[in-house]
């Protein structure tokens, strides 16, 4: 079932901006020029240096930023990180933390949305016994997405594999936010253990994908971008 949720078509592609220094980021956004409007800049690019004169120069271009640092410390300071952020003119920013962390990101969120991680698209059933969760995958998103909608946050970052579930469980009070997509399969060497397609993701009810690799490492990026963009405007169209 598709997003009742109202996007922009072409804002619903975020692009991944997962490389080694800004310059090189600032290159990458040039090339794919308006295939993209929406950017995702991590922790990669957080310690090479130069990410706040990023986001302000994305910002200038009118783009929309996703700020995936996934906030986890104590309440007090996590709530100052994102007043600080709420600054900056970013649309994203994540958390990742329990129901006190998420209340306090919420409270000093401003204009800025604050999404919540549910599990890492890189973890499956035996990351999570390793990391003490005795219970299903999906039993922890949902359980998340619960909390998260109760500590006033706007999103949830989730898998592909969780999100008809996730709307079914939450109807449309939350964004939510898909990364790991694979338009083509999963090569065997991927870290990202529980991918889905363009199509899969958007027909499960997700609101915007992260796409990173199958871009960024297309032999062509802009054109990458251009025909997922037009996959997005087919599904959208129906």
């Amino acid at each position: 079932m598709l997003t009742s949720n109202s996007v922009p078509r072409h804002e619903r592609l975020i692009f991944a901006l997962d490389v080694p220094e800004a310059d090189s980021a600032r290159r990458l956004v040039t090339q794919l020029g308006d295939s993209v409007q929406f950017y995702k800049i991590g922790l990669e690019l957080f310690m090479a240096g130069g990410y706040f004169e990023l986001l302000d120069w994305l910002v200038q271009q009118k783009k929309k930023v996703f700020v995936d640092l996934k906030f986890f410390d104590i309440p007090a300071t996590v709530q100052a990180a994102v007043g600080q952020l709420s600054q900056r003119g970013a649309t994203f920013c994540t958390v990742h933390g329990n129901q006190s962390i998420m209340e306090a990101a919420a409270e000093a969120k401003g204009t800025l949305k604050v999404l919540a991680v549910t599990v890492l698209t890189s973890l499956d059933r035996g990351d999570l016994d390793d990391l003490g969760f005795h219970c299903d995958v999906e039993h922890l998103v949902l359980s998340r997405a619960r909390r998260a909608l109760e500590a006033g946050c706007d999103g949830v970052v989730s898998s592909g594999l969780e999100v008809a579930r996730l709307r079914a469980f939450i109807n449309h009070r939350l964004l939510v936010v898909t990364p790991g997509i694979r338009p083509v399969e999963n090569r065997p060497d991927d870290d990202q253990k529980r991918a889905v397609s363009v199509e899969q993701a958007f027909h499960a009810g997700a609101d915007y994908i992260v796409v990173g690799r199958p871009i960024r490492n297309a032999p062509d990026p802009r054109k990458a971008a251009e025909d997922i963009q037009r996959s997005i405007a087919g599904i959208f169209l129906k």
